[in-house]
């Protein structure tokens, strides 16, 4: 063996351009997996998918329903909360994703991946495909309790079915910003404190638990255009009818800009890191 080739440096990984559709699929699908098999290995870590919803349905229903819909009409009030619900569970998951992309590279987990001929953007691509998994298991258990408790729809399962894909668009767009949040802040505490500041005011300055219409007239006018407003409407036109089209559409324009704007930044903020 000559000296040229014993000194030649290793082959460096594949680069990401070379990387076929087919590849990337495949090397979404094995990281989605891995990213399963860790939340079965910690079990806790599905409490804020599975309990949370029961907490927020019975705390809000009871603790604020006779309030807003007057006492003994609870069930009207369950019935307007839950498609807002919907919306809210989404930034909730959400936010677990910058906190646990954050805690992967204290743990060295992404330096195992920056020696792999993988693309850089199927790492987050498959957490965000678990974490939508862990979305539709906290909408289903929210809707489950729901009409345990009287939800009604007045609708049809299609629309019902609308309203949850609704809601998974929606929070897979919110994911990227909170993975760049992960991948920019120091700490996971950081990263929660952050999402929280970002959370109290687009939730509570929202239709998801009143009307907006009692609010004062630049409350109003920031509900109008908040997208979790937006959402809840939609999901709520949708499961008791109503006007769609506008709060759809809406919704919709929302989750296309926030994905447009924020996952190139937080894919090349990635590539930078590893």
């Amino acid at each position: 063996m000559s000296t040229a080739t014993i000194g030649a440096p290793a082959a460096a990984p594949a680069r990401e351009g070379r990387i076929g559709l087919r590849a990337n699929l495949r090397h979404i699908g094995a990281l989605a997996r891995r990213n399963m098999l860790q939340i079965k290995q910690d079990p806790e870590s599905m409490f804020d998918a599975v309990i949370m919803p029961i907490i927020f349905i019975l705390l809000f229903t009871y603790v604020f329903g006779g309030s807003m819909a007057g006492k003994g009409h609870e069930q009207e009030y369950l019935n307007y909360l839950v498609p807002g619900l919907m919306a809210m569970q989404g930034m909730n998951i959400a936010m677990a994703v910058g906190t646990g992309v954050n805690d992967d590279f204290k743990k060295g987990v992404m330096d195992r991946f920056r020696t792999m001929p993988i693309s850089r953007s199927s790492v987050l691509i498959a957490k965000i495909v678990v974490e939508v998994g862990r979305m539709l298991i906290a909408t289903t258990i929210l809707l489950v309790m729901g009409f345990a408790l009287g939800l009604s729809i007045t609708t049809t399962p299609l629309h019902l079915l609308a309203a949850v894909a609704l809601s998974m668009v929606f929070g897979a767009s919110l994911m990227w910003v909170f993975i760049l949040l992960g991948l920019s802040l120091k700490t996971p505490q950081a990263v929660q404190g952050m999402a929280m500041i970002i959370l109290m005011p687009l939730q509570f300055g929202s239709s998801i638990f009143a009307p907006t219409a009692k609010m004062p007239g630049w409350l109003e006018g920031f509900t109008k255009y908040n997208p979790l407003s937006n959402l809840a409407d939609a999901s709520r036109h949708l499961m008791r009818g109503g006007p769609v089209a506008h709060s759809v559409w809406m919704t919709l324009a929302w989750a296309v800009a926030i994905t447009v704007v924020t996952a190139p930044l937080a894919v090349s903020k990635f590539r930078s890191k590893t």
